[in-house]
């Protein structure tokens, strides 16, 4: 994952999951692990789509639900994967046998939300390779388990925020991530709607 998405992920989680608007560059940077200059680089193409508004000390987040989007269109998942594994199980079964990870796309879905707008086959995680690879040996048929590999930034979360989750589901190939996706992106216009 770039950097500059650690950027975009720490904004949309301050604002969507703490109604949090106004933000300095440097705490940003703190926040995140990145250089202010990162920080001010992910900014340039935010502030050229109105999504943000720059300060004299910082800047203010205008459109939240612009800039998810444009996360989302940079996103590509399938660079992060580090590790895929066909597991002959159900999905509750390698979820439950999985070492501590962060759930992303449907299971991500299913465990935040308590529910599931649709079936699905797959579990997407993001975690260390080791432990998983040892739990769970290669196989060369079709992979129905996906890890993806973490970042500093992304370890400070205990699941996964409602932002990555809404991006990562954007960029799944499966007939049922539209259900999901829904699902997710009817709680955000929920929250922005109510002014977060």
């Amino acid at each position: 994952m770039m950097k500059k998405e650690w950027v975009y992920r720490e904004i949309l989680h301050q604002v969507l999951e703490r109604r949090e608007h106004l933000f300095r560059q440097k705490n940003l940077a703190e926040l995140c692990g990145v250089s202010i200059g990162n920080v001010n680089k992910s900014l340039a193409p935010l502030e050229k789509m109105n999504c943000v508004e720059k300060k004299p000390r910082g800047f203010h987040v205008i459109d939240p639900k612009k800039m998810l989007l444009y996360w989302a269109s940079i996103r590509d998942p399938s660079k992060d994967i580090i590790y895929q594994t066909m597991v002959d199980k159900p999905v509750d079964e390698i979820e439950k046998e999985l070492p501590p990870v962060i759930f992303t796309a449907y299971s991500g879905f299913k465990f935040r939300f308590q529910a599931i707008p649709a079936d699905y086959s797959e579990v997407w995680v993001y975690g260390e390779m080791g432990e998983i690879k040892e739990r769970f040996k290669p196989s060369t048929a079709k992979p129905n388990l996906i890890v993806l590999k973490t970042d500093e930034h992304f370890m400070k979360f205990r699941e996964i925020p409602l932002a990555q989750l809404f991006v990562d589901l954007w960029n799944m190939n499966t007939w049922y991530a539209r259900d999901f996706l829904k699902k997710v992106e009817a709680e955000i216009d929920r929250i922005i709607g109510e002014g977060g």
